[in-house]
């Protein structure tokens, strides 16, 4: 029974997804890559409120995942392959991977794995609401130069400045990156041991 609920959820899910791609490429009259961004934006909303909607830390982390995924999408379509493959190795490869091993690594057996929210979430929700708003009204008042093709010439000249000249800070990032992993593991393996006093 919970893997038709599964499916029918999937399929849902699904449908939302995909259905604003298809009204603005069937009905708006806009070319597949802009039905393309209009699907991409919608998981990327959709995920995002999973994040901040569910209880369960672990599902708000894949929800996470799926956010960075989307956004990924986006950057393809926008012609940034180069941005998208960065998203894609740094966020969802570690940024995304270490959240998920700290919360896993550090996460109390005796504690409760599910989220309590705070008093502050109606008033996050209202200020959402508010910036939600005023950022429509800027899109809709603000007039679009007609743009370009879609092109990903400066990728070449990206890729060399970073492998060259940023590639020290690009290393560094890379090894805090571990070190914090380690330091989850550290804090894990550390057994508590009443009635001593801790050790600096």
């Amino acid at each position: 029974m919970r893997a038709w609920l599964y499916l029918i959820a999937a399929a849902i899910a699904i449908g939302v997804v995909a259905t604003p791609g298809l009204v603005v490429f069937l009905l708006l009259g806009g070319t597949p890559d802009d039905g393309l961004v209009a699907s991409f934006g919608t998981l990327l909303l959709v995920s995002g409120l999973a994040v901040v909607t569910m209880r369960d830390i672990i599902r708000c982390g894949l929800a996470m995942i799926v956010c960075f995924i989307a956004l990924a999408g986006i950057y393809v379509q926008l012609g940034a392959p180069l941005v998208a493959a960065a998203q894609v190795i740094v966020y969802i490869g570690a940024i995304s991977v270490l959240v998920l091993f700290a919360i896993m690594l550090t996460q109390t057996k005796t504690g409760s794995a599910r989220l309590v929210f705070q008093t502050q979430a109606r008033w996050a929700a209202l200020a959402a609401v508010v910036l939600a708003f005023l950022i429509a009204v800027a899109v809709y008042g603000t007039t679009w130069p007609d743009l370009g093709p879609r092109t990903g010439a400066a990728t070449q000249a990206i890729a060399t400045a970073l492998f060259t000249d940023y590639v020290l800070p690009f290393e560094v990032v890379s090894v805090l990156l571990l070190a914090a992993v380690i330091g989850g593991v550290f804090l894990a393996k550390r057994e508590d041991v009443t009635g001593e006093e801790p050790t600096l």
